[in-house]
């Protein structure tokens, strides 16, 4: 499955402003079942792009406008293929809550065990978990996780605006209502407490919907969902705004502890002005790309060689190497 994806986003300003510099968490990571067919980026006005991989395998990219303008546009083109999920099983064993030990371990998955700037945990917190007997985890650790992805969605009304783009948890906790933002934030908050690594991840999910899905997810915006580690299966995601495991229809572009480490785009400016933000986003299947090979036309086509031939050049390699002697 290939799908195309363009994300837009626009900020216009009330006023002129200068020496404008952000940063960019857009291109869909290549691993996995998920690989990158090909990106870009442009932005209006025209700016030098540079890059980086952070710590975590996602990729930067920076750039500032230093010139006045009222208005930045920023657009990322890409296409991704996706191959066939695998299929997980039902449950794990009981050993593997005994296999979260330093064996298996490595200190990225000791750091995501840790509190974060918005995914740790609080009395309401606490309190929500006691209501909802999700203090402990029951079961098997898949079981676990599958069962907490359920409350979630159960336990929350799906609203936009309640909640801001650096909106604690508390306060999603108080409305029960949120965006995926904020229900992946729980979860980790959650999965870590029971020890269970937990990573958030910044992506778009396609918006076709499966019969008899209980999806809510809202259309032409970025998604987001969790990670969490099992040892004996690694890395699997989890979609409490929608109840359904990261698939096929998942694309990730960044993963981090929390949303503060994978916006995908912050930055800042010199002006008194007000800012509007505008998004658009549109993941839609398409065709396998062309390969470059694939459309070259033969002009002309390759002679075949005589031993006459071969002796010329011979003597022309000669040549050329006496002259480059002499040079």
């Amino acid at each position: 499955m290939f799908y195309s994806l363009r994300h837009i986003t626009r900020f216009r300003y009330s006023a002129p402003v200068h020496e404008s510099v952000m940063e960019l968490r857009m291109q869909p990571r290549s691993e996995g079942p998920q690989t990158l067919r090909s990106f870009q980026i442009t932005t209006n006005p025209r700016a030098q792009l540079y890059a980086y991989t952070d710590y975590l395998g996602n990729a930067v990219y920076h750039f500032n406008v230093l010139r006045a303008h009222e208005e930045l546009r920023i657009e990322a083109q890409a296409v991704v293929e996706m191959a066939a999920i695998p299929v997980l099983p039902e449950t794990v064993d009981a050993l593997e809550w005994s296999r979260y030990n330093p064996y298996n371990l490595s200190d990225i998955h000791f750091d995501l065990l840790e509190p974060s700037k918005f995914a740790r945990l609080s009395r309401p917190l606490a309190e929500f978990m006691a209501q909802r007997g999700i203090e402990k985890p029951a079961g098997d650790a898949l079981s676990a996780l599958k069962a907490l992805n359920r409350t979630i969605y159960d336990a929350f009304d799906y609203q936009i605006g309640v909640t801001e783009v650096h909106s604690p948890i508390e306060q999603a906790l108080a409305a029960r209502r949120g965006v995926c933002q904020d229900f992946a934030h729980i979860m980790i908050a959650v999965a870590r407490a029971w020890g269970i690594p937990a990573r958030y991840v910044s992506g778009y999910l396609n918006s076709r919907r499966r019969a008899g899905a209980r999806e809510r997810s809202g259309e032409d915006a970025t998604h987001a969902w969790i990670e969490a580690y099992l040892p004996s299966l690694g890395w699997l995601g989890f979609d409490p705004t929608n109840d359904i495991l990261a698939g096929d229809r998942h694309i990730r572009a960044a993963v981090g502890r929390d949303y503060a480490d994978v916006p995908p785009t912050r930055g800042t400016f010199k002006g008194l002005a007000e800012s509007e933000l505008a998004i658009s986003v549109a993941v839609e299947p398409t065709q396998a790309p062309v390969r470059h090979e694939e459309f070259l036309r033969i002009a002309r086509p390759m002679k075949p060689r005589t031993p006459s031939d071969l002796a010329l050049d011979r003597l022309h390699h000669q040549q050329q190497q006496q002259q480059q002697q002499q040079q």
